[in-house]
């Protein structure tokens, strides 16, 4: 398994690497560059954005971490674990898995509705096929993969679900001062509901990123069954 873990890594961070820089350097170019593209906020008023990086970003440490720190198993001894081990743990817990299951989610559930109010027609001539789907499909089946190879231990329900909702406010408050700033609604959907439409949505939406943090948490103690006797010693 730390064999077949280690390749997957490797595999994994390369690919997001390149994607990353790709999108970066290549990318809708001609409308600009990452801070400027189609207008105020750039790439970073797209949540896909953020999620690639920290994506990259999650995968570049968990391999930095499987050379210098360390893959403890929930049936060892907690003590062994290395500050890398534990950061590495909370980021996945909190951040990585809520947010790339949730873009996944959402982006095709959307995109099955009408494409328009997410993923416009106009921009496959912009972003190659195999781009949009790094960004919007390998995403989830990365993370289940990754989750079966290796263990992450969770941090305090109350402690995650907080840093997963102060995460997604980030976000909420940033597209919201976009669309003040600059008239500019990120996602056409939000452009078509009016006020107590948007607020319900944006309700079930947050909803669902807390529901993701459980469902990860959930899925971890499913196939690791051994953690919570690690817990109650």
């Amino acid at each position: 398994m730390p064999k077949l873990y280690s390749v997957f890594t490797v595999s994994v961070a390369t690919l997001y690497a390149y994607s990353f820089t790709y999108n970066v350097t290549s990318v809708g170019t001609k409308s600009g560059n990452v801070f400027t593209f189609k207008g105020y906020g750039g790439k970073f008023k797209f949540l896909t954005f953020w999620n690639l990086a920290i994506q990259t970003i999650y995968f570049a440490l968990s391999l930095v971490n499987f050379v210098i720190g360390s893959n403890v198993p929930p049936t060892a001894d907690p003590k062994k674990k290395t500050a890398l081990q534990k950061f590495r743990d909370c980021f996945h817990a909190t951040i990585v898995f809520p947010t790339g299951t949730f873009v996944v989610m959402t982006f095709w559930a959307i995109y099955a509705v009408d494409r328009e109010l997410v993923y416009p027609e106009s921009l496959d001539k912009i972003i190659p096929a195999w781009v949009n789907h790094v960004n919007h499909t390998f995403v989830l089946p990365i993370l289940l993969i990754e989750k079966y190879l290796i263990y992450h231990q969770y941090p305090n329900k109350g402690k995650g679900i907080l840093v997963i909702l102060a995460f997604a406010l980030t976000y909420l408050a940033w597209i919201l001062w976009i669309a003040y700033k600059a008239d500019i609604w990120v996602y056409p959907v939000l452009k078509v509901l009016d006020t107590p439409q948007k607020a319900i949505f944006i309700f079930f939406l947050m909803l669902l990123f807390v529901s993701l943090y459980l469902i990860g948490e959930g899925l971890t103690i499913f196939l690791w069954r051994k953690t919570p006797k690690q817990k109650r010693r």
